[in-house]
């Protein structure tokens, strides 16, 4: 972490080697998550999330579904997650929607199944972000990919076609939106910005952005306007 100009570590324990999503929560906490879960010999399903303290100690150990594409957060601390096929189509009851909110204790609090609340089922995830209380995720299936905005205080969905066919990153302010798109192992980055013009995200501009390093595989973060995105040590923070 940095902080007026000065690093900061924190020592981590419990990290596997499967573990592949980082998430900020609330009051200095913060989750790790690996991408799949299974059952125990009991039939329950094993925990894959840990949340841990500001000081890096876990608090609780909980499991947030299966075959996660993406980990965000909002602001009162629920955890948002997107999901791909093989967690569609299995058994993990809550990972069958494609997306899911959840707390910090792992309960599932909002899911989006239900008539007409999707255009399409999901097939999985592509990005996320938060502005405010607002929760943006993207997703494809078999007739396109999507934007969903979903209002975290009541949970109701408004989704738009996605405007591109490849991107790994969002950031929304408003009527705005920079979508990214990284290619692998290089440190170039594709930024698109685009506009909500009569109910339909349309692409104004593309510009190209070179870091020093490679971009981080899923080190794309949306919060608030502003997309952070990592290559190597370095952190750029682009303004929607």
């Amino acid at each position: 972490m940095i902080s007026d100009g000065a690093e900061h570590h924190t020592p981590v324990t419990g990290i596997t080697a499967d573990t592949g999503h980082l998430a900020l929560l609330s009051w200095s906490r913060f989750l790790l998550a690996s991408y799949r879960t299974r059952r125990d010999r009991t039939g329950s399903w094993e925990s894959n999330a840990i949340v841990y303290s500001p000081g890096g100690y876990p608090t609780g150990h909980i499991c947030i579904g299966d075959d996660i594409d993406h980990v965000l957060t909002d602001r009162d601390g629920g955890i948002w997650t997107s999901h791909g096929d093989e967690g569609i189509h299995g058994s993990h009851p809550a990972s069958s929607g494609g997306l899911a909110r959840w707390n910090t204790e792992g309960a599932q609090t909002w899911g989006p199944l239900g008539r007409g609340r999707l255009p399409v089922l999901p097939l999985g995830g592509i990005a996320g972000a938060t502005e405010e209380n607002t929760v943006w995720l993207g997703w494809y299936s078999h007739e396109g990919s999507f934007l969903s905005r979903v209002d975290s205080s009541d949970g109701s969905i408004i989704s738009y076609h996605h405007p591109l066919k490849n991107s790994d990153g969002i950031a929304v302010r408003g009527t705005r939106m920079i979508l990214s798109h990284q290619f692998h192992n290089r440190p170039g980055v594709e930024l698109n910005r685009a506009e909500l013009v009569d109910n339909a995200w349309v692409i104004t501009s593309q510009e190209q952005l070179r870091l020093p390093e490679p971009v981080t595989r899923r080190c794309v973060q949306g919060r608030d306007g502003v997309l952070w995105i990592r290559g190597g040590d370095t952190w750029v923070q682009v303004e929607a």
